[in-house]
């Protein structure tokens, strides 16, 4: 608590816009509800799922930092920390400075008072052992003697005091002095003073013994250095002694410093211009785009279906990018950004377009294009990686646990080629790879690839972010999140959809850039597409012409249609492949029966009633212009279409039959609850469109904090504190008891606002998981929701609950 209330002071020593920047980048800790008192925004800073989701945003020198501080055991002076870091001149200061002034903003690492640096109770265990040194000599003692203090000071020469508490004194202030140290090691026997030299390099692992044989006894260098408190044994686990960070240091030697790189690794750089960026991206977006659509469109006309074991395999992903024509690569990264954009759901055992998709498909390629990019800034994978660690085929659209390291491996790239020197990018792709580790330590490589982060690399490439290696100004405006930046650069550089065609005598059309919409449905409906991209080609035929008599279109208005979008006149070998395919549409009509075929030409009938290959259908005449088929109407139409005929079926009333076939839509890009009813659905979308939250102005909510009384968190109301503010409070608090009342708070709120929540939750098993949670149902002492981790419905037990965060996008 005294870490926290330190906290909450040096925050109230901040002015508002230094506040305001600490709450802007934590924002999982000022999420609504909103924090009422410093003490709580200390409270929230602090949790250790809070700080977790802070560490993979940080650059090397701030986890390099941390962690040395964490060796030194905060509170520690800055120089000390300066010492340990090797940071002696006044560059690598400024740049160390600079880093402490990034890890106070994230409020891992603030001053105190007295100038001692502290930090966040759970940013020290986030090492076991940090810089490979074991825990402070104080710490290694806790648990021992009076008389074994006693003993390590006499052989130390010091005089020991009279308590216990003043012989631990006595023994930290003589570690901490370095010399002294240095001097009892050099008089060590010599097998004592290897023994030690060895161990400062390492951390030995615990051993623990079966039985309860502990093993042979003290050889007589490890029996001399514990003597003298130079190794510790640990009495809660068997195995070597332990040796206090404070010897470990003196023994690697003043030279020996924490590895600490406050600057980027250097690149081989090739000068390129920013109208060669802007050309390149500006190909690459375009050629992006017009696939995209076309493989949703391929979507929309067949929904593709999914595996048993979930997912789209590799036979969907095949037709759909012969349908689209586009490699494997772009049809996965425009099937996961759709469907992460809403406009793909799950429906059963397919993926179907959802709503969403058909007001996308209506928009420009600039607006397409922008949808889909955003959605790739914070997707929770690398959705471009086919292959697994055993090389088997991975399924698109799985559905598997969210990857924060693959969104820390974009962000990586993002930040890294923001600081890339005007007019420069490098030489080659692979000198990427350091950058990004650089910026971001914690993100996940991709191993398979064989270079570092080639997947992510080859991604932007594709969506032109980054074009001859340097960011493109699509890719500025993705790393500062500017929307509306980004809409208009999108505009500036992709091409208004076409609409308009070039149809030739050779029966094709050809559409330069992307096709609108309309152009695209006109000519998908009439004719066949051969090649999609940054040109796209259609192709008439007597089966595509037929296909759209079939779906109830007339010749005239076949003819109409085609001549609005054409770029000139039709050419007459269209209009006579048009005209001819409609004299022959229709003249064998099938009525349902079981089923009847009849027309005006007895000849023709009468040709199909002896034909030998139509004999299965069990044909026979009953009038010149009748026939009577003992086979369904649907597969007499389909032996008559394969023998070359043109029949159409009718219905009962005797009108001909349309058989365009309906697109597949369903209304949400997730699986509906099972576990939720029609009533429970109404009341969570009106809870929703009630209680949505306004945006948090965070210079506003700095200055109401600063402005509070700077009080430790409000006390819960069943421990004297002001009454809860709602019912669902009451009932969550009365549950999770384990939950402190500002966490209570937030997954209260969450529950009545309709708002995906993180929490920390022990299972039975006594295993702890992060978990991402949405369609929140409160059903006392449980808690039914989606489980974003399980990717399933599932029930939890409030009282396992011991934390609460609110989700935050990257």
């Amino acid at each position: 608590m005294k870490s926290r209330s330190t906290l909450a002071t040096w925050l109230a020593s901040l002015d508002g816009s230094r506040l305001a920047r600490v709450l802007g980048t934590r924002k999982d800790a000022v999420a609504l509800p909103e924090p009422r008192s410093l003490g709580e925004l200390a409270d929230r800073l602090q949790r250790p799922g809070s700080v977790a989701l802070v560490l993979p945003r940080l650059a090397l020198p701030h986890l390099q930092a941390a962690e040395a501080l964490a060796a030194l055991g905060a509170p520690a002076s800055r120089d000390a920390l300066a010492a340990l870091l090797g940071a002696a001149d006044d560059a690598t200061a400024r740049e160390l400075d600079a880093v402490l002034e990034v890890l106070a903003d994230h409020a891992l690492v603030w001053p105190d008072s007295a100038g001692q640096l502290r930090m966040a109770g759970p940013l020290r265990q986030a090492w076991d052992a940090p810089l490979g040194l074991d825990a402070p000599l104080e710490q290694l003692l806790a648990g021992a003697a009076s008389d074994e203090l006693r003993g390590m000071l006499v052989a130390l020469g010091v005089k020991p005091p009279g308590s216990k508490a003043a012989r631990l004194v006595a023994l930290v202030e003589h570690h901490s002095a370095p010399e002294q140290i240095a001097s009892v090691v050099a008089k060590a026997p010599a097998d004592a003073r290897k023994l030690l030299e060895r161990r400062a390099l390492t951390k030995p692992e615990p051993q623990f013994i079966m039985f309860g044989h502990p093993g042979p006894g003290l050889d007589p260098g490890t029996r001399w250095a514990r003597e003298r408190g130079l190794l510790i044994e640990d009495r809660h686990r068997y195995g070597p002694a332990r040796m206090p960070a404070e010897v470990a240091l003196v023994l690697r030697g003043p030279g020996w410093h924490a590895p600490f790189a406050p600057v980027p690794p250097s690149a081989r750089w090739a000068s390129v211009t920013p109208v060669e960026v802007e050309r390149e991206a500006s190909a690459a977006a375009t050629a992006f785009a017009s696939r995209a659509a076309s493989v949703l469109s391929a979507c929309s006309a067949t929904a593709p279906a999914r595996l048993k074991s979930g997912g789209i395999g590799a036979r969907e992903l095949a037709r759909i990018g012969k349908a689209a024509q586009a490699d494997d690569a772009v049809v996965r990264l425009a099937l996961e950004t759709a469907y992460a954009a809403g406009l793909l759901g799950r429906d059963g055992d397919r993926v179907v377009p959802t709503e969403a998709y058909d007001a996308w498909a209506e928009q420009e390629p600039p607006e397409q294009f922008s949808v889909l990019l955003q959605a790739w800034r914070n997707l929770p994978l690398t959705p471009t990686t086919a292959r697994d660690e055993d090389n088997k085929a991975l399924p698109a659209l799985a559905g598997a646990p969210p990857c924060n390291g693959c969104v820390q491996a974009r962000h990586g790239l993002l930040a890294a080629a923001a600081q890339f020197p005007a007019g420069q990018g490098p030489r080659v792709g692979s000198d990427l790879g350091p950058l990004i580790a650089w910026h971001r330590p914690l993100a996940d490589s991709s191993p398979r690839d064989g270079t570092p982060f080639a997947t992510v690399i080859r991604e932007a490439e594709l969506l032109g972010v980054l074009a001859r290696g340097a960011l493109s100004p699509l890719g500025a405006h993705l790393w500062t999140d500017d929307v509306q930046g980004l809409s208009a650069v999108c505009r500036r550089l992709l091409p208004p959809a076409a609409a308009t065609a070039r149809i030739g005598a050779d029966l094709t059309a050809v559409v330069t850039g992307t096709p609108s919409a309309r152009l695209a449905a006109i000519l998908d409906s009439v004719a066949d597409r051969e090649t999609s991209g940054t040109a796209s080609v259609w192709r008439f035929s007597v089966g595509s012409i037929r296909r759209a008599l079939d779906a109830g279109g007339l010749p005239d208005d076949i003819t109409a249609d085609l001549a609005a979008v054409a770029a000139g006149p039709l050419p007459q070998p269209l209009s006579y492949l048009i005209t001819d395919t409609a004299r022959g549409h229709g003249r064998v009509r099938i009525a349902p029966a079981a089923c009847v075929l009849h027309g005006d030409e007895p000849a023709l009938l009468a040709e199909l009633a002896v034909h030998r290959r139509l004999v299965k259908l069990g044909l026979r005449q009953l009038a010149p212009t009748v026939l009577v088929s003992r086979s369904p109407i649907d597969t007499t139409l389909a032996a008559l279409r394969a023998e070359g005929y043109a029949p159409v079926a009718e219905t009962a009333e005797g009108t001909v039959r349309i058989e365009k076939a309906r697109p597949q839509r369903t209304a949400a890009p997730v699986p509906t609850s099972r576990g939720a009813d029609a009533r429970n659905s109404r009341r969570i979308a009106a809870t929703r469109a009630a209680k949505a939250p306004a945006a948090i102005d965070l210079n506003t909510l700095a200055t109401q904090l600063l402005a509070a009384p700077l009080t430790t968190p409000e006390p819960a109301p069943f421990d004297g504190g002001a009454p809860f503010a709602t019912d669902t409070e009451e009932v969550v608090a009365g549950c999770a008891k384990l939950l402190p009342y500002s966490d209570v708070r937030q997954l209260a709120h969450a529950i009545d606002a309709g708002q995906a929540i993180t929490v920390e939750y022990v299972a039975t098993s006594g295993s702890q998981t992060v978990r991402t949670l949405s369609r929140l149902m409160l059903d006392p002492p449980y808690l039914e929701a989606w489980c974003h981790l399980r990717d399933s419905e599932r029930v939890f037990t409030l009282s396992r609950i011991h934390s609460v965060m609110s989700v935050m996008p990257e």
